[in-house]
């Protein structure tokens, strides 16, 4: 969890909501996007079978455990129905976070101030230091094994539709490819 502290000297309330909502959006448009795992994340997949793959999604920072758990449910689906199969079942599934930390330079500001009066100095020093804050950054991970049917199944266990499970998972977030 990010923590965000808003110092803004002798601006109105309103323009420090404003302010506020803007940086929040900008974070949120941070998270993970649905794509191809790169540098900030996204899914991968291992065939496993003919039928049978593991699915995994990495999120940043910024990535939610539901955004994560939806996306590798979204590309279980997307794989199922490329290998023409319309159900599958997860056989396996774990959620983890992988977590680091992330500290901010330590920086130091000292401000001199000298009087003169005649053969004699004076002087004032104040030193400011800023910097230094830990951030714990949590990255949610997402895995599934998935076992794909022609037909539905009766196996044990929550059948999933895979054409209803793209379609609803990408209205949810909005992708559509």
């Amino acid at each position: 969890m990010v923590g965000i502290t808003f110092v803004l000297l002798g601006v109105p309330h309103m323009k420090k909501f404003a302010l506020g909502i803007i940086l929040i959006s900008t974070l949120l448009s941070c998270a993970t996007a649905y794509k191809q795992q790169g540098f900030t994340g996204g899914y991968s997949e291992t065939r496993l079978d003919n039928n049978v793959f593991r699915v995994t999604f990495k999120g940043n920072g910024y990535t939610s455990h539901e955004r994560a758990t939806d996306f590798c449910l979204l590309r279980s689906a997307e794989l199922a129905l490329y290998y023409e199969y319309s159900y599958f079942i997860i056989v396996d599934a774990s959620e983890y976070t992988a977590k680091s930390t992330y500290t901010t330079p330590t920086r130091s500001r000292t401000n001199v101030t000298v009087s003169s009066y005649g053969n004699t100095s004076y002087g004032n020093a104040n030193t400011t230091t800023y910097g230094g804050q830990t951030y714990l950054i949590t990255k949610p991970r997402s895995t599934n094994t998935i076992v794909c049917f022609r037909e539905k199944s009766d196996i044990g266990g929550l059948v999933y539709n895979a054409k209803f499970i793209k379609t609803s998972i990408s209205d949810k977030y909005n992708i559509h490819k």
